[in-house]
């Protein structure tokens, strides 16, 4: 299947490792110009040497906490290659706490700033220029709605699919689309060093919650992803798509 994706340009936020790196992989690999962001510069560098096709990508390294940083990466981006048809906002991480505490207030503000307002700032940063050329893919990398417990980054996960609802009515008669994927446990550097560090903890979780029977691999969401970045995704908006391998316990 041709996704149309050649020559299309592609912001990837959390570029440096894991799923954002996947993504930014697999989006190269279907010909887009990429723009490449996280806050490791020798780990963007590694991946640009990666990346397949003859285009350099552009490097950019930004705390996205910053709230002068959408503005900087607009202006890098469109500097660049004049336009912007998809960004990935896969910055973020888990906030998880010690068994019976609630998080000191300036986790629960840090988390919001990452896995929240981070995203919307350069989304709205992005959006004028994809209503101007009447195209756009907007792709929310979030998390789980079914919490375990109390974990700070869980708040913003709802606020994102709110907003992002909000939003895909909001500019879905200019050509842009806006979708959310949580993912379920997939290998990434945060689950294999914070959550389950060993082969042991990823198969007894895998028995235990998992219908698929497996921890997923980047690969496994990342094909979503570039789906719903290409033009052929252009009726699926505003949608929250769990890619868990049926760990979700809810039908809806």
């Amino acid at each position: 299947m041709d996704l149309q994706l050649t020559g299309k340009v592609a912001l990837v936020t959390g570029a440096s490792a894991g799923i954002g790196r996947t993504i930014a992989r697999l989006l190269a690999a279907e010909g887009c110009r990429l723009a490449i962001l996280a806050r490791r510069r020798h780990l963007l560098e590694a991946l640009a040497a990666e990346l397949p096709g003859s285009a350099e990508p552009l490097i950019l390294v930004e705390d996205v906490t910053d709230p002068d940083a959408a503005a900087r990466i607009r202006d890098a981006v469109l500097d660049r290659f004049g336009r912007c048809d998809i960004l990935v906002n896969n910055a973020g991480g888990s906030r998880p706490q010690p068994p019976g505490e609630l998080g000191a207030e300036e986790t629960w503000q840090e988390a919001m700033e990452l896995n929240f307002h981070a995203a919307r700032r350069i989304t709205h940063a992005l959006v004028p220029a994809m209503q101007a050329q009447g195209f756009g893919r907007i792709i929310n990398l979030t998390g789980q709605d079914e919490p375990w417990n109390v974990n700070p980054a869980n708040a913003p996960n709802g606020a994102t699919h709110i907003w992002a609802k909000a939003l895909s009515r909001q500019v879905g008669r200019d050509g842009i689309t806006v979708n959310s994927i949580p993912p379920g446990r997939i290998r990434s550097e945060q689950i294999d060093l914070r959550v389950m560090p060993t082969e042991a903890d990823r198969r007894a979780w895998a028995e235990a919650q998992v219908p698929a029977g497996y921890i997923g691999q980047p690969e496994d969401l990342a094909v979503l992803a570039v789906f719903l970045a290409s033009p052929l995704a252009r009726y699926i908006t505003g949608q929250v798509i769990h890619v868990d391998g049926g760990t979700r316990r809810f039908s809806h």
